[in-house]
């Protein structure tokens, strides 16, 4: 069974200034550490001449791995606060890099911590959050004489049609919530008379808006 989980849409880019220092904030959504890991590698190759390149990621639906650094700056300071800035969204598969060019104002522990936090968080709500939410796969195979009227249901419930095949019947093949499976099977079957074929077929990701 798959699991809903909340990651990001696409990539950002922000950039915020606090106290002369420039601090740019980019968010990446990614499935593997690998992944994670050359986005990183390739801002560090983008900013090489910035003063601090901090970074954090957590990949795996359940948030099985997990690693920041504060690539120079004091510990705890850095790279702990964009990881913070992930956490507190409950998001997954995404890393996010905040690039410090140095003003020549030092910030402190605290100023570092918020400066960091904040352009992490700029960068992940740029990136727009996103749930993405199992949805059960199904075949309803129906004669053309009702295949009208079923695809007029399931247009008008909101019901994600994946692809209508025609041939001998129609087939239907609907990504529904598991939730309301019951509930649309009950539907087609009572405007069918009972005349149509259901199968289940896996369940699949459908991304939707954060409410």
């Amino acid at each position: 069974m798959l699991t809903e989980y909340l990651t990001i849409a696409k990539p950002s880019e922000v950039v915020q200034i606090e106290r002369k220092s420039k601090f740019i904030g980019y968010a990446q959504p990614v499935s593997t550490v690998a992944e994670a890991e050359a986005f990183i590698a390739e801002i560090c190759k983008k900013h090489w001449d910035a003063t601090h390149n901090v970074y954090a990621y957590i990949i795996g639906i359940n948030a099985e791995q997990q690693k920041c650094s504060d690539d120079g700056e004091p510990s705890g300071t850095a790279g702990l606060p964009v990881m913070e800035a992930i956490k507190a969204m409950h998001l997954v598969n995404v890393v996010v890099v905040v690039t410090r060019y140095f003003g020549g104002i030092l910030l402190g522990r605290g100023g570092l911590i918020r400066a960091y936090g904040s352009a992490a968080k700029a960068a992940l709500e740029a990136a727009v959050p996103v749930r993405y939410v199992p949805h059960q796969r199904v075949h309803i195979v129906v004669d053309y004489a009702l295949a009208g009227k079923i695809q007029h249901e399931l247009v008008r419930s909101e019901i994600i049609i994946h692809k209508t095949i025609y041939m001998a019947d129609v087939t239907f093949t609907v990504d529904i919530l598991p939730e309301k499976t019951e509930q649309v099977y009950r539907k087609i079957q009572e405007l069918t008379a009972d005349q149509f074929l259901w199968e289940l077929d896996t369940q699949v990701y459908h991304s939707l808006p954060v409410t």
